[in-house]
């Protein structure tokens, strides 16, 4: 199955859906470019002018499908540093001082983007590749711990506060002021917010925590009509209203500290009358450019991941031109800065909302900007009154989600040594600089995989060889094999011959004459086999029989070593389903199953990554299975991870594909934006009750005769989506109990029975 080809008409039909999803999207990219700019130092604006920049540009030149372009993140620790940095060596004072730092730094950001541009051109984009996975995840560590440590202070209304030092006799661990100075110090600025004198910094810090609370919990709770408007966009909101009921309710002023207040956000005409003075005169300067080297390796590892991580989310699977991306970002990052904005990079949070809210092209970048254009026309005086704690607060819980102990102990689950690599890289980012940290992790890998394998030579021989070799065999499939070893170093070789490959044909890669193979490369080819699944075709590793790990996780790297067998206890609930089955005569597995091919056809799991099957009960025949499921939305840091009972009901005979729920106010949304529910004729009660949705209408309304409407309106209300071939159905986005199992088992045989015309008694 390829891909469908974009045209004309395709682009108009989807365009309702695209233009909602940019409109969602830029609820996010509002406050999250508020808050990012100001943790830059930057003044407010400058991140939705980069936003809008991105978004305007990256539409039209990019080269990725549902990617969102934004500030990214990651830039903040070195955006921020530059500014302070060269504020000092101005000889001004206070925000005059700051302001012309930062006119130095617009110059480094416009640098960056042409060096973007150019790796773009010199089509640099698998330099990627050469980066070990763990190295990445201790930068990024190290990345979401220098936003803690800047943020936390400030969200808690104290960001005048210098951390604390620490001295061993005369070495000094860290200074006052440093990233790990400030980040110990986070626990003296939480006992300070509880004595404030003054009560506007309380409420200031009040508005820091309430905003991380609903950061926190938000995602927890599965109501479609919450979640229509994002967690940050609240944090925008519930201020705002605070603020006019003090000031048009209570006649008093705003009672949050004015330091901690927005300062004013200039509207269109003052951004074009008084574009910043962009300082060059630092660019012959070693600093400078290790600032522009800095801004460039972190804004195209962030965007080459995020376009990488976006990709598996892509309904069609497409894949992204990443050196046409670089161009694009490089020429937009470069606007940017002439425009005193930020470097543009992809960003992963905003993408993963675009695809899980129906954006199918760019188009949806584009709209993310309009919108954003639109905020600033008409509500630009009332964005002044956000509190800044409340912005911090969204960069507090991304810094934890980078650096989450949830990281460490995944990087762990894979293999000891991986947590090496990662502690160093961590640990030299934060202590020496960026640069330094991902070098000497790439350093640290290698070092460790010569000591795994005790054998310098067989890396520095075979560093260089062809040791990838690809044959076509009949009906035009592949097997490709793999000598010696294949680690993050030569990985790009194997690469290149799989991204060759019609991903709907058949792939077997051998690794039985390979040596090593490492978590990088394991990683990448779990990629690999989720992409030809979807895609029709199948992918399959063999020749790592004889080959052990020091743990059992799907990623750790290879290599001849004994494979030890960890055994679980069952859970009280597993205990209970395994009664369960033996009173309705089923057969039960507890064990996590990745053979979930039998899903991916459904509609719900297009923009979502299924991970297992557990606790799964089936009929004799298999044709009925139970089972709890655990999928994700999102992608890296936006990541949420679900865990759900479902039923799978296979068909003897196939039937229309649709999909069918209770139709909410939600739904009648969705009408305006393209998705259509489909009436069925003389049943007006069912028509305004449920929702359905499917492509060959009249097929449906055929299907849907007067028994199986009746069904449905008789017996509580499920998601129900077919396939053409299998039913899949669930009640809730949450794990079932006993009870709740017994009913949605029951409903989707006495279902079964309804569509094959046997008689069955509707209770």
């Amino acid at each position: 199955m390829t891909p469908k080809k974009d045209t004309f008409k395709d682009f108009l039909k989807t365009l309702p859906k695209n233009i909602f999803s940019g409109f969602v999207v830029s609820l996010i990219a509002l406050p999250l470019g508020l808050g990012l700019a100001m943790a830059s130092k930057a003044p407010p604006i400058a991140g939705i002018i980069t936003a809008i920049i991105g978004g305007l540009t990256v539409s039209i030149l990019g080269g990725s499908n549902v990617t969102i372009t934004g500030p990214g993140n990651s830039l903040v620790g070195v955006v921020a540093g530059a500014v302070l940095f060269y504020a000092t060596q101005t000889g001004l004072e206070g925000e005059v001082a700051a302001q012309q730092g930062y006119f130095i730094v617009l110059a480094a950001i416009i640098c960056s983007g042409i060096l973007l541009s150019i790796l773009g051109f010199l089509r640099m984009g698998k330099l990627a590749n050469f980066f070990p996975s763990s190295a990445i995840q201790g930068m990024l560590a190290a990345i979401g711990l220098i936003i803690l440590a800047k943020s936390t202070h400030t969200m808690l209304a104290n960001q005048d506060a210098q951390g604390i030092s620490l001295s061993i006799g005369d070495f000094t661990l860290f200074e006052e002021g440093s990233v790990l100075g400030l980040l110990f110090g986070i626990p003296k600025t939480i006992i300070g917010a509880f004595s404030y004198d003054n009560p506007g910094l309380t409420y200031a810090a009040i508005a820091g925590v309430l905003g991380l609370i609903i950061m926190v919990f938000y995602s927890k709770i599965r109501n479609k009509y919450l979640q229509l408007i994002p967690a940050p966009m609240w944090i925008v909101i519930l201020p705002i209203l605070f603020s006019y009921y003090y000031e048009l309710v209570l006649q008093q002023p705003n009672p949050i500290d004015p330091g901690y207040k927005i300062s004013n956000i200039p509207d269109f005409n003052a951004i074009v009358n008084n574009l910043p003075t962009v300082d060059f005169s630092h660019i012959a300067s070693p600093a400078f450019w290790s600032i522009v080297i800095s801004l460039t390796l972190i804004a195209s590892i962030e965007s080459l991941l995020s376009i990488k991580a976006v990709d598996k989310l892509d309904p069609e699977k497409r894949r992204s031109n990443v050196n046409r991306d670089l161009k694009a970002l490089g020429l937009a990052t470069v606007g940017s800065g002439f425009l005193g904005g930020l470097n543009v990079v992809t960003v992963i949070a905003r993408s993963s909302v675009n695809v899980n809210n129906g954006g199918s092209n760019r188009s949806a970048n584009f709209f993310h900007a309009f919108f954003l254009m639109l905020f600033i026309a008409l509500f630009s005086t009332q964005l002044t009154r956000i509190p800044l704690p409340a912005l911090m607060a969204i960069l507090v819980f991304t810094g934890y989600k980078l650096a989450s102990p949830n990281v460490v102990k995944k990087i762990f689950s894979i293999g000891k040594e991986q947590l090496i690599i990662f502690f160093v890289t961590l640990i030299i980012t934060l202590k020496v600089g960026l640069i330094q940290g991902i070098l000497l992790g790439v350093l640290t890998t290698f070092i460790i995989h010569i000591i795994i394998n005790k054998s310098f030579s067989l890396f520095f021989r075979n560093w260089l060889k062809p040791n990838v070799l690809m044959f076509k065999v009949e009906e035009g499939n592949y097997f490709v094999s793999v000598k010696h070893f294949c680690s993050f170093l030569n990985f790009y070789k194997l690469k290149n011959k799989l991204d060759a490959i019609p991903e709907d044909k058949d792939v077997i890669v051998d690794f039985s004459m390979c040596e090593f193979v490492d978590h990088t490369v394991m990683e990448n080819l779990n990629n690999y086999q989720e992409l030809f699944t979807k895609r029709g075709g199948h992918f399959e590793v063999i020749g790592l029989d004889m080959h052990g790990t020091d743990s059992e996780h799907p990623f750790a790297l290879r290599r001849i070593l004994p494979i030890p067998n960890l055994l679980s206890n069952l859970t009280r609930r597993q205990k209970t389903i395994e009664e369960l089955s033996l009173d309705y005569e089923l057969s039960y597995e507890s064990n996590k199953n990745k053979d979930i091919h039998f899903l991916e056809d459904f509609l719900f799991f297009r923009t979502k990554q299924i991970n297992h099957i557990y606790n799964k009960l089936s009929d004799e025949h298999d044709s009925i299975r139970l089972f709890d499921l655990e999928f994700s939305e999102g992608e890296f840091i936006a990541k949420e991870v679900v865990r759900t009972t479902m039923m799978y009901v296979e068909l003897p005979e196939s039937i229309p594909e649709f999909t069918l729920d209770r139709e909410g106010f939600l739904e009648k949304v969705y009408g305006f934006a393209g998705f259509q529910d489909i009436p069925i004729d003389n049943h007006t009660d069912f028509s305004n009750r449920f929702y359905l949705l499917g492509e060959d209408v009249k097929a449906i309304q055929s299907f849907f005769n007067d028994d199986l409407v009746h069904f449905f309106e008789s017996n509580p209300y499920y998601h129900v989506e077919s396939n053409g071939k299998a039913l899949f159905i669930f009640r809730k986005e949450r794990l079932a109990n006993i009870k709740e199992i017994k009913f949605i088992f029951d409903f989707g045989k006495r279902l079964k029975y309804v569509l094959h015309d046997e008689k069955v008694t509707i209770k």
